[in-house]
C-alpha cells in the first residue's frame, strides 16, 4: 500500500505526516533537521512504495538527497503555487505537512524542475559569487564614506588602482578614521583574494562549457553573465518554448485581464532574481550596438525612455539564448572584435594559450596603406572569428528565414549583417590606440 508523507522542513526542524492510501493520519514525527535526525527517521519509519512531497527552500536538495534512497518517490513543490492552491487561515508546521501530504496524493501538488548536480554546483557558485561582490561594493562604499566624513577629495583617477589604494594606505586622517580605512582596505585585500580564487574555479567551467561560450557571443554578456543565466535555467530542453524560459526568469509583462478589458502592467519578476538582473545589466550595454539589438534598444528608448528599453531588450536577450542554446548556433550578428576579444581572454584565462596574430610572414606590405601615415588593424570575418574559438558557425543573412530577412531590412541593419561576414580594415584613432593594443596583447603571442 502507497503511503503519502509530508514534510515541513526548517532550518532546525522537520515536521512529518504520513497519510495512507484513504488520506487517513498514520502517525505524525518532529525530528531534528541534520543528517543524522533524518537518516534515523527514514530507517525507522519509511517504506519503500512511500511518496514525500515537501517544499524547495535553502536546504531542500540535501533533505531530498538523503530521504530519496528509502523511498519510491521524493517531489519538490513550488511553494507560491502550493499556497495559492491550499489557503488556510490556521497555519502551523503539523498542518502545512498534512497539507503536502493530501496534496501529494490526489495529484495536486504543483512540482519544480530537480536541478542535476552540475547545475546545482554552477548556482551555488554563481550565487557566491554575486555576494562576494556585494560585500566588496559595500567595503568600498564604507570607505569613500570615510572620505567624505573627513571632506577628503581623492587626488587619483581611480581609487581602486594600485596607485589609489597605496594614497590610501598613505593619507593623513584623524586616529579613529586611520583605524577605519586600515581595518576596510584589510578586509577588501582578503575579500579580493577570495574573489580571484572562485574566479578561477568559474572560469575553468566556462571555458569547458560549449554553451557558456555560445551565450558569450551575445552583446553585453560575458562569462558571469552566461553562467548565470545556465545556471538558472539548466536544460533548456525543459521548457516547451522560448516565451516559458522567459516567463520563468520574471522578465514578462503582468496581465489583468476581465471580460473586454486587458491591462499589461510590469514584468512580473516572479522567478531567479539573480540571472534577471545580469541580463538587465548585460542589456545597458547594447544601446549602441549596430545590429538587430541596437536597433530595438534605441527604437524603444525613444518611444518610451531608457528603463522600459533596458527590461524589455533584457527579454529579448533571453528569448535569442534561449534560441541559440537550443540550435547550438552562436549569436548571427555580433561585432567581431569585441567578441573576439571576450572568447580570447576566456581562453587566456583558462588555459594560459595564446595565438599567434598578425600577417603571415613574408606577406608583401599594403599598397592601401603602406606610406600614408594612417595606422590600420585586420578585423576578421565574424565567421572567422567563430572557427578560431571552436565555436559552430552561424547562419548568414542569404540562409535565414524570409521573416528574419525582412526584419533585418526595416531594421536597415542588412547592410551591417553583409559587412562583419567579411574581413575588413578599420583605421586605430589615438582615442582607440590603448585599448586596441589591449586587445591585441590577448590575441597575438
Amino acid at each position: 500500500m502507497t503511503r503519502f508523507v509530508g514534510c515541513d522542513v526548517h532550518k532546525r526542524q522537520v515536521t512529518v505526516c504520513i497519510l495512507d492510501d484513504a488520506g487517513s493520519v498514520v502517525r505524525r514525527h518532529r525530528i531534528a533537521c541534520n543528517r543524522e535526525g533524518l537518516l534515523d527517521f527514514c530507517r525507522a519509519h519509511l517504506e519503500a512504495t512511500d511518496r514525500v512531497a515537501l517544499e524547495a527552500t535553502t536546504n531542500t536538495w540535501a533533505v531530498v538527497e538523503l530521504i530519496e534512497p528509502f523511498v519510491e518517490r521524493v517531489v519538490v513543490s513550488n511553494p507560491l503555487e502550493t499556497k495559492a492552491i491550499a489557503h488556510a487561515k490556521v497555519k502551523t508546521d503539523a498542518i502545512d505537512a498534512r497539507t503536502l501530504a493530501q496534496l501529494l496524493r490526489v495529484g495536486l501538488l504543483p512540482e519544480v524542475w530537480r536541478p542535476d548536480a552540475q547545475t546545482l554546483r554552477l548556482r551555488q557558485l554563481t550565487h557566491r559569487r554575486a555576494a562576494l561582490v556585494t560585500d566588496r561594493t559595500a567595503l568600498k562604499n564604507r570607505i569613500h564614506a570615510t572620505l567624505a566624513m573627513r571632506l577628503i577629495e581623492v587626488p587619483v583617477k581611480k581609487l581602486w588602482s594600485n596607485e589609489g589604494l597605496q594614497w590610501l594606505s598613505e593619507v593623513e586622517v584623524d586616529s579613529d578614521g586611520r583605524e577605519a580605512l586600515d581595518s576596510d582596505l584589510r578586509l577588501l585585500t582578503a575579500l579580493e583574494a577570495e574573489l580571484a580564487g572562485l574566479e578561477k574555479r568559474l572560469v575553468e567551467i566556462a571555458w569547458q562549457s560549449d554553451a557558456i561560450r555560445l551565450l558569450m557571443t551575445l552583446p553585453g554578456v560575458g562569462a558571469s553573465v552566461a553562467q548565470g543565466l545556465l545556471a538558472a535555467w539548466g536544460d533548456v530542453g525543459r521548457f516547451p518554448d522560448a516565451d516559458r524560459a522567459v516567463a520563468y526568469l520574471g522578465l514578462v509583462p503582468s496581465t489583468r485581464q476581465s471580460d473586454r478589458s486587458c491591462y499589461h502592467g510590469r514584468i512580473t519578476k516572479q522567478g531567479n532574481s539573480h540571472a534577471r538582473w545580469l541580463l538587465v545589466q548585460a542589456a545597458q550595454r547594447v544601446d549602441d550596438h549596430p545590429g538587430p539589438l541596437g536597433v530595438f534598444f534605441r527604437r524603444l528608448a525613444k518611444k518610451k525612455n531608457r528603463n522600459i528599453a533596458v527590461v524589455a531588450t533584457a527579454r529579448k536577450m533571453a528569448l535569442i539564448a534561449y534560441h541559440m542554446l537550443r540550435n547550438g548556433e552562436p549569436y548571427r550578428y555580433a561585432v567581431p572584435l569585441p567578441t573576439q576579444t571576450k572568447l580570447a581572454r576566456l581562453r587566456i584565462q583558462a588555459t594560459g594559450r595564446r595565438r599567434r596574430g598578425g600577417l603571415p610572414k613574408g606577406t608583401p606590405r599594403s599598397k592601401t596603406r603602406y606610406g600614408t601615415g594612417k595606422p590600420m588593424r585586420k578585423v576578421p570575418a565574424l565567421s572567422d572569428v567563430y572557427q578560431s574559438e571552436d565555436l559552430p558557425q552561424a547562419q548568414n543573412h542569404d540562409s535565414v528565414s524570409p521573416a528574419e530577412q525582412r526584419h533585418l531590412r526595416s531594421t536597415r541593419t542588412l547592410g551591417f549583417a553583409k559587412k562583419i561576414q567579411k574581413i575588413q580594415q578599420k583605421p586605430r584613432s589615438s582615442k582607440a590606440k590603448n585599448q586596441e593594443a589591449a586587445d591585441d596583447q590577448l590575441t597575438s603571442s
